[in-house]
């Protein structure tokens, strides 16, 4: 029996076939040829005016400026429906109107300038909101006040405006450090895949507050599912899997993520691991800030401030369980915030104590970062959010 051997030729074109559709299976194309504005929210305690707005290349990671988009007092968090017409942000404020409580703005984008147009003002019904998302059909806002822990959710009109609040929900109790947990300090909101519960971390109460969400009416639940953080760990910023079945949450105070199973039928979590963010032998003081899982489901990026650099994991798409891959400098003080560019190939840092805004190259077969370019100057960068303009 004769066996015949493939040519070289036939070998060749194999494995540029092979080569094709791995790189195809990461990013395609139209994603690398995409370009977006890049709009980042600020402190405006000194220097800063309000949110900024960049372009974004997506094809060589290059940042060019649009300036000012517009003025508003400490944007300090934001939120982009997902049409790309309006953005949304929380004012991180203590007063407004006279009254002891922040604000949410809304507002219209111009794709073409970057500016952005004031559509409304609410009040967010209590002192520093710290964070805002939409919920999955993009009709409700729901925004965490930290100061003195509660949570509101907010009609989003037909025309981009903001309702009065539809919900509000006051938090109660502390735990056990006593220079940040005295009370309750609600940090942020991640709707379930279905939009059917609202889980909040409070950072105060150490705990996962899961709440039974009614999407047709903008209502949290009157009792929701405690879930109980290690005592101290301080729960700030949480995000989904790209599956859905797994929660991560990641701890200010400890500077941990948690990995939870999840129940779509129950909105029931159940803690799997907890890993340090840290990096080894690291001595000295550090909070968690941010987490993201890259666009694949395959990475998961989390900053911490103190240290200055992101922790990269890999992700198990079975267990859910996360290894240390790398531990990135972010090349500034307290990166508080970091975005991930949507084709997966760019992490933007936002170092808020060094006034600057890093970018980074991933390498989408194995989640490691490096450093690109000079840094772009701006006073307390502390949100970044993507918004495709083609």
């Amino acid at each position: 029996m004769t066996v015949q051997m493939p040519s070289f030729r036939q070998i060749f074109r194999r494995a540029v076939l092979l080569l094709t559709a791995l790189v195809s299976s990461v990013i395609t194309p139209a994603e690398a040829l995409q370009k977006y504005l890049v709009y980042v929210g600020t402190y405006t305690d000194h220097g800063s005016k309000g949110i900024y707005a960049y372009r974004f290349d997506s094809s060589s990671g290059k940042l060019t400026s649009l300036g000012l988009a517009a003025e508003a007092a400490e944007p300090s968090f934001l939120a982009v429906d997902s049409g790309g017409r309006f953005l949304y942000a929380v004012n991180e404020t203590l007063t407004y109107s006279g009254q002891p409580t922040g604000a949410v703005s809304a507002f219209a984008m111009q794709p073409e300038s970057g500016n952005l147009s004031l559509l409304n003002q609410v009040s967010s019904r209590d002192e520093g909101p710290a964070h805002i998302t939409l919920d999955r059909t993009g009709k409700y806002a729901l925004v965490a006040n930290y100061t003195r822990g509660s949570v509101a959710a907010f009609p989003v009109l037909k025309d981009g405006r903001l309702g009065e609040a539809s919900s509000f929900v006051q938090h109660k109790g502390s735990s056990v450090n006593p220079e940040r947990q005295k009370g309750p300090h609600a940090h942020a909101i991640a709707l379930s895949p279905d939009n059917r519960f609202a889980v909040v971390a409070d950072l105060g109460l150490d705990q996962l507050l899961v709440y039974l969400f009614d999407a047709a009416k903008g209502i949290l639940g009157a009792k929701p599912q405690i879930v109980k953080a290690a005592p101290g760990a301080g729960p700030r910023h949480l995000v989904f899997s790209s599956t859905g079945r797994f929660l991560y949450v990641i701890n200010e105070l400890q500077s941990t993520v948690v990995t939870y199973s999840y129940d779509a039928a129950t909105g029931a979590l159940h803690e799997l691991q907890t890993i340090s963010t840290l990096p080894k032998g690291f001595i000295g003081n550090s909070t968690a800030a941010e987490i993201e899982i890259h666009p694949s489901g395959k990475f998961l990026f989390a900053s911490n401030r103190g240290s200055d650099n992101v922790a990269v994991f890999a992700i198990d798409s079975q267990t859910g369980s996360l290894t240390h891959v790398e531990t990135d400098p972010t090349g500034g003080k307290t990166p508080r915030n970091f975005a991930i560019d949507p084709t997966g190939s760019w992490l933007l840092a936002a170092n808020q104590d060094s006034d600057d805004i890093v970018v980074f190259r991933i390498d989408q077969m194995t989640g490691r970062l490096t450093a690109t370019g000079d840094p772009i100057q701006l006073p307390s960068p502390t949100c970044l959010k993507f918004v495709a303009t083609q």
